[in-house]
């Protein structure tokens, strides 16, 4: 889709859109306007040593990337601001569409979208960063669809690029058919610009929902372009994932240490692959207990 005119963004995917899989996908494939960490929290009191890792300002050189954060309230908002901020990073995203029940127990995620007192304490925090170009990303509510409604004279009101949302509910997680009708009241009454988030598989599903509303901003994928990081390419399938998989076996082999290590990392880059290489050989590489044996079942894959 090499002519589109609108915004496409890679969504964050915990566990596997880590800086080292954003690099070699944007090498190798491309077609992103944005690609979003997984969300950066606090651990402890400040930010997970992970997270930081991650959103290192030269392990994502050249990679346009948005740090996105997780946060219960004002101050947990304020301090990862800060602590994104101090990292020389100016674009941040807000999550409040992670249906993990763990974060939703804690307010966090769609757990923030009952509090309207804290995300609006949230909303005046960000009038104080104009420095900072924020955007949301959201479900139509955690309970119910009431919620994302409830929420639009503050969201309205935000400084915001955009709000991506989602239209499940968090209750639902990821199964049931996502809530169009909802969605489509929702961006009615949101003065934001619109991207849309959910089931998008093929570049059809993308043309489609374009269509529909061709006011949207654009779209975010994520288990689609994970199980095709080609889609958006205008190269081969099997090239873009040997050389996306080349990066992130060297940094496999390089870095990590021990067998088990080096293969968790490999196995989540082939997890979404068993529709283009097979369930067989998929099942070869996902079942390898050493890397021996893994390289045998990849072996004949880039010949």
């Amino acid at each position: 889709m090499a002519d589109r005119n609108f915004y496409v963004a890679f969504a964050p995917l915990q566990g596997y859109t880590d800086c080292v899989y954003r690099r070699a996908h944007h090498d190798s494939a491309g077609g992103m306007d944005e690609y979003y960490t997984p969300f950066v929290r606090l651990e402890g009191g400040t930010m997970r040593r992970k997270d930081a890792r991650d959103i290192n300002p030269d392990r994502n050189a050249g990679v346009p990337t948005v740090p996105q954060i997780i946060a219960k309230n004002r101050d947990e908002f304020a301090q990862l601001c800060d602590e994104v901020e101090s990292e020389g990073w100016r674009r941040i995203d807000l999550n409040m569409g992670c249906p993990f029940p763990m974060q939703v127990k804690a307010g966090r995620g769609c757990g923030l979208l009952p509090r309207k007192e804290q995300v609006a304490e949230i909303a005046a925090e960000m009038q104080q960063r104009p420095e900072v170009a924020f955007s949301i990303k959201m479900r139509l509510g955690q309970d119910n669809a009431e919620e994302s409604l409830q929420l639009l004279p503050i969201i309205n009101a935000m400084p915001l690029l955009h709000v991506t949302m989602h239209p499940r509910i968090g209750r639902q997680q990821y199964k049931g058919l996502p809530d169009l009708t909802r969605f489509e009241q929702f961006m009615t009454e949101c003065r934001q610009p619109i991207v849309y988030n959910g089931d998008l598989a093929s570049v059809e599903s993308v043309v489609e929902i374009m269509q529909r509303w061709p006011t949207l901003k654009g779209v975010m994928l994520g288990r689609g372009l994970l199980a095709q990081p080609w889609l958006f390419s205008d190269r081969q399938p099997i090239a873009v994932l040997k050389d996306m998989h080349r990066q992130i076996y060297d940094y496999a082999c390089n870095v990590l240490q021990g067998d088990s290590q080096i293969l968790a990392r490999l196995h989540a880059f082939w997890e979404y692959q068993d529709i283009l290489i097979g369930k067989k050989q998929h099942k070869a590489i996902m079942k390898s207990g050493s890397l021996r044996k893994y390289n045998e079942a990849v072996a004949g894959l880039f010949r």
